[in-house]
Formats: structure tokens, sequence, C-alpha cells
């Protein structure tokens, strides 16, 4: 799920542009308003847009940002897992950013939910990915990584080899034990946990030699139990690549099969743009308002959102069999909240071509769960795509 607003920035800097002045003038804008909000300034928006894609002068950028989101049902990263991450990562064809998500990487038990944070299954994550990305360029990867980020208010420092964090409040985050691998292509920009909700983002080292990367800031949103427990919720990323800003939200909704679940789903996506900010510091402008998810240009939203479809199990198998992947998506509950603008008002989804994700048995990953024959233990489940 993203939100462009490309349009949107552009305007904002041309009002910039008229008021400082800091360079001539390429389209005589000058002479074509006074500063004034009369009638042509809608006109003069639209000239300038068009002159923006034609200014030669304008460098452009472009990065491959892998993003990925994956409930891992409480499963530790170790053994198979290893080997299915990294198929996942499709490291043949390499990103420069791999964003990626998690639900359930600690089982939903009360003990969990409520009891204190344990960074210990994130920093596991951390080193697997770490070591999967970095493996394949022949750089092993040796020292364990830094501990999660557990402060709503981490702000990176720099870019400098150091290999260390810092929070705004001043506080170090545990360090490498032993020097910091040079050899490692990837490096891990930000991680964040919340129960069973993760996020981990990595970056080429060579972007941090090539781009300017501030303002690198996390945040937490939770809303299961009771409105305000980490069962459910979202943890987010937000970042600025050469003074275009970033926002990475992984979050985890809440489940049900029952009609008006998907009401307390949308309830829950209003809570995450409502609670999620990210706070200004003074290097970041003369804004003093915490940045939220709609101030940024690029958004990408993923996860276990558990959005259904509204199509009885026996006929959703069928068209699973027939690979109609067009005709299911007309009964998709997302699909259809975001026509009727219930939820994602104005925002877009990428083309849905492969089969359904959930929910495979936990015994054979290329069954569904349910269905016939049915097995012991296994509960009835409709599939679905449940992002």
């Amino acid at each position: 799920m993203e939100n462009e607003s490309q349009k949107s920035r552009i305007v904002r800097f041309h009002w910039w542009f008229k008021k400082k002045q800091k360079r001539a003038d390429p389209f005589h804008l000058s002479e074509a308003s006074d500063g004034g909000e009369d009638e042509d300034d809608d006109y003069l928006d639209n000239v300038f847009i068009r002159s923006m894609k034609m200014d030669p002068c304008i460098l452009t950028n472009e990065l491959r940002i892998f993003v990925g989101t994956w409930n891992v049902a409480g499963r530790s990263p170790v053994g198979s897992l290893a080997v299915d991450l990294n198929e996942w990562l499709n490291l043949k064809d390499v990103a420069d950013i791999y964003v990626l998500g998690f639900q359930e990487i600690v089982p939903l038990k009360a003990i969990n939910v409520i009891g204190a944070e344990d960074p210990t299954e994130a920093t596991n994550w951390n080193l697997l990915i770490g070591k999967t990305l970095n493996d394949k360029y022949g750089c092993p990867w040796l020292t364990p990584m830094l501990n999660p980020i557990t402060s709503d208010n981490y702000q990176y420092a720099g870019v400098s080899d150091s290999e260390r964090r810092f929070s705004v409040s001043g506080r170090t985050a545990t360090p490498m034990r032993g020097q910091p691998n040079r050899c490692s292509r990837y490096k891990l920009m930000a991680s964040k946990k919340m129960v069973g909700v993760f996020i981990s983002v990595w970056m080429k080292r060579e972007l941090l030699r090539r781009y300017r990367i501030s303002s690198v800031k996390v945040c937490s949103v939770a809303c299961g139990i009771m409105g305000y427990l980490g069962n459910k919720g979202s943890v987010s990323v937000s970042m600025s690549i050469e003074g275009t800003s970033f926002c990475f939200i992984a979050a985890h909704l809440a489940s049900g099969e029952k009609k008006g679940d998907e009401g307390r789903r949308n309830h829950q996506v209003s809570e995450i743009f409502r609670r999620t900010s990210f706070p200004q510091l003074p290097q970041d402008g003369d804004n003093p308002h915490p940045l939220t998810i709609l101030g940024h240009d690029q958004i990408f939203w993923f996860g276990d959102l558990n959005y259904r479809l509204y199509l009885e199990d026996n006929l959703a198998r069928q068209l699973i069999k027939k690979q109609d992947w067009r005709a299911l998506q007309e009964f998709d509950q997302l699909r259809r909240e975001l026509e009727e603008g219930g939820v994602f008002q104005s925002w877009k989804e990428g083309n849905i071509e492969f089969a359904p994700t959930y929910k495979y048995s936990s015994s054979n990953c290329n069954r569904y769960s349910g269905g016939l024959p049915s097995r012991a233990g296994e509960k009835q489940r409709t599939p679905a795509w449940y992002r």
C-alpha cells in the first residue's frame, strides 16, 4: 500500500522558491505573479509543475526498495527459516534498501502481551537478516548486532563508521561486541519491536556515502486488547534520503471473520494514522510539530491486515484452483473498503497476481489449512490475502 505526494511536494517547493529566491528564476515566476493569491496562481502552479518535469538541471536518483511482510506464527528464526528467508528476499535481484515487517515473532500469549518487552527474538531476527543479506557477497556475519531500538525517541546520528546509535535522551544503545564488520554490504538502519510486531530496515553501505541520510526515527502504536495492548498495532520507521521523506508502517490488525470485524480493522487503521508521530529535532527544520504519517513524501503500509474474502470456503478454493485471482479480488474485503472509502482514502495498492497467502497448513506449506479431507487439529479457515 503506497501513498505518493509528488505534486504537493513540488507545489510546496514552488512557494518556497518564490519566497526565498536563492537562485536565478529559470521559469520567470517573479514576473508572472506579485506573490498575492489571485486567479493566476493555479495556472502558475500547473506551469511550474510541467516546467519542473522538463528542467534538465534537476537531478533524480533511482532506488530499489524491497518491502515485504511475513507472519511467522511464533516460530523462532533458526533452522528451516534461514532457508525460507533467503528465498523470500529474492537475492538474485538485489535491492538497495530492504524493509521487512514481521508479525507474531513471539507467540501471542498473555505473558508476552502484558509482560515487559524481551528483545531476544528481534535480535535473533536481525542476526539472521544480516547474515542472509551479507553472505551473498562473501561477507561472513560474525559480529552480533546492536540491540533493537527500544525507545520511540530514537534518532539516527549521522553516517559515521563508529557503528553506534544514540537516542534523543542521550542514552547509547548496546554497542557491537568486537570490531565493526567492514566487509558487510548492508547496514541495519533501524528496527523496532512491539510484542510480536517487528520492523527491520537495511540499506547498502554505499548509499550512506553517496546520499544524505537523516532523521531516522521509530514509532509504535498499540491498539489491541482494550485498544491499548500491543498484541495488535503497528511499528513504523521514518527517514529522509536526500531530502525526500519516507515512512514505512508494518501493522498487524484485528482478526475475525464475523460481519462487522472489518470495521474493527478500519478503526485500528484510523488509530494508527492518528497516533503515529515522529518528534522533530532542531536539525529537522523550523517546524516544531511532530511529523505524522501523511506528512511524508513517500509512504508504504504493509503487514498482516487480516482483511478477508466475502466468499464461502468451497467457492474460494475453487477459484484458487483455477488461479482466477481477478475473480477472487471481487470479493476481497480490503478492495471493497478502498472502493467505498471506508479506509485508506486516495491510496493505491499494487497488482495482486499470486494466490492467497492465508492460511497454509503448519505441516505442509503447499496446502491451505482446513478443507477436505479434514485433518485433526486444523481449524477451518477460508483462504484470503490478509494484506
